[in-house]
């Protein structure tokens, strides 16, 4: 994802890597997900697909601040 943040990441995806990264990913209704981390740190990201670099960059960022 850090590499590439502008290809096709689905929703999926996106759910795949925060679980793997173990953060908590909340999707009530089919609009927008929550992602958390450990320290508490939350985004919120529309599921639209395909997913924009934007949210794709703050996932990454997300990621490597629980780290």
């Amino acid at each position: 994802m850090r590499a590439n943040p502008k290809a096709d990441w689905t929703p999926g995806n996106v759910k795949a890597v925060a679980r793997a990264y173990g953060l908590a990913f909340r999707q009530r209704g089919t609009s927008h997900a929550v992602v958390t981390n450990a320290l508490g740190r939350h985004l919120t990201i529309p599921m639209h697909k395909p997913i924009k670099p934007l949210y794709i960059r703050r996932l990454v960022e997300l990621i490597e601040a629980a780290r």
